[in-house]
């Protein structure tokens, strides 16, 4: 059985741009959608913020963790959960010095990712610096861009080229398009 799929391509700014400088999947009867939409990819050019109320530094568990209120802003991207995880490469520098070799992140409690016109939201998240992907997982999973919604319940990107794929589990994926969003040639 094949899955019906659409393709869109996704700023890769949206998901980590914060995170960046920091630092096809779907079942046989599963319902996805893929596509390439411009606005992810990773800025490594910009300062990055951020804000927790609390930062806990485990350099030799090669971690830290952010907790309460997280905030990550570079450029025009914001990321914001309730906590954050970074974990580092050992031997690969530490967060308080700044240099840390970014292995991945991990973000849960009501991730919301903004970038331009583009905004995602979800239950939790995972960055993979070395593979370059991230995934945002939840009962609900929402990527809009305009009045352009996408629904479904995880969201799988390719950061260096921005291509996405948008699963249901088991369910179907919900698209809603407005026409007036296209672009005139």
């Amino acid at each position: 059985m094949s899955v019906p799929a659409t393709f869109f391509r996704i700023s890769a700014s949206l998901a980590v741009a914060g995170i960046g400088a920091l630092m096809i999947v779907s079942g046989a009867s599963a319902q996805a959608t893929s596509s390439k939409m411009k606005g992810l990819e990773l800025s490594n050019d910009k300062p990055i913020q951020i804000e927790s109320d609390k930062l806990e530094i485990k350099d030799p568990e090669s971690k830290a963790i952010f907790t309460g209120n997280v905030k990550v802003v570079q450029g025009t991207t914001t990321l914001q959960a309730g906590s954050m995880t970074v974990f580092y490469k050992s031997g690969g520098g530490s967060v308080s010095s700044g240099d840390a070799d970014i292995d991945r992140i991990e973000v849960s409690q009501r991730v919301f990712l903004s970038s331009g016109t583009q905004q995602a939201t979800a239950d939790s998240g995972e960055f993979d610096m070395t593979k370059q992907t991230f995934v945002l997982k939840g009962d609900k999973v929402v990527l809009s861009e305009g009045k352009n919604v996408f629904v479904g319940c995880q969201l799988n990107v390719q950061m260096n080229t921005g291509e996405a794929q948008l699963d249901a589990c088991g369910g179907r994926v919900q698209i809603q398009l407005d026409p007036k969003s296209q672009k005139k040639n």
